[in-house]
């Protein structure tokens, strides 16, 4: 056989053995599978005008949650401070907020909202609340020749999410937002979640610098498809903390920063 003979075997031979049966149908196995997989979708541009934010009113009228140590009801604090963050970020662009009000009884409102927010596609959920105390805490007193209660003890506000939500990262990344803004606006979180005293109400603490606790079991955060959070603006049964909370100028601060860590959190997005 001729040199070139020979060269033209030993080519053959190797293609054979790079190319072989087996390594031909792992090729077109893996190809097959390269193929199958399926891309993950392209993270969209938030546009904060077509971003819809749903402002849920904590509890309903006929279930109005925490009595403050004045004795005014939680439903009213949350409807008027849901109302006034809706207007501001809807002066900051934010069209699509929508302050959505349930009504009936407690557990039935909140399968209610979270089919309310689902229904309508949330981009984001945010839960206003405020804050009372588990009542072995409690103190009692007289306002305005009325039996009241009371607790001093604790002040703060708190952000909650859940684990159990399907967008718990982006929830999380909108809490410690909305942490963060309220703290450079010289608030202090609630830090008696992480106590022992609080028994079945404490929380593990998620972020100890701006005050993100985790809650699992919430409805509201649990159950909604969106990123969602849950705001407790501050303590109303704290007697001082109530006037706080009752005044325009903290009422505006806590509504300019939910708006800055809105901006901030569709920026990132």
């Amino acid at each position: 056989m001729s040199l070139r003979g020979i060269v033209a075997a030993i080519v053959v031979l190797l293609v054979a053995l790079v190319f072989s049966p087996t390594d031909r149908g792992y090729a077109a196995h893996a190809r097959k599978v390269t193929k199958a997989r399926p891309k993950a979708p392209a993270p969209e541009k938030c546009e904060p005008r077509k971003f819809r934010i749903i402002l849920d009113v904590g509890h309903t009228p006929e279930s109005f949650g925490a009595t403050s140590a004045r004795n005014d009801t939680e439903f009213g604090f949350n409807f008027h401070l849901a109302n006034l963050i809706g207007e501001r970020l809807k002066s900051e662009g934010f069209a699509a907020t929508r302050v959505l009000v349930t009504d009936g009884k407690a557990k039935a409102s909140l399968f209610k909202r979270v089919a309310a927010a689902n229904a309508a596609h949330a981009d984001l959920v945010l839960s206003i609340h405020h804050d009372s105390v588990p009542d072995k805490l409690l103190e009692e007193w007289e306002f305005e020749g009325a039996r009241s209660w009371f607790s001093d003890r604790f002040s703060g506000h708190s952000v909650f999410v859940s684990e159990r939500n399907p967008r718990f990262a982006a929830s999380l990344a909108f809490a410690r937002l909305v942490g963060k803004e309220l703290k450079s606006r010289g608030l202090q979180y609630a830090s008696q979640y992480s106590l022992p005293v609080m028994g079945r109400y404490r929380r593990q603490l998620l972020d100890k610098d701006v005050g993100v606790y985790r809650y699992d079991a919430l409805i509201v955060l649990a159950q909604t498809r969106s990123a969602a959070v849950l705001l407790e603006a501050g303590s109303i049964i704290n007697r001082d903390e109530e006037m706080a909370m009752n005044s325009p100028e903290r009422q505006e601060l806590i509504a300019a920063a939910v708006a800055a860590a809105m901006g901030e959190f569709c920026e990132k997005r």
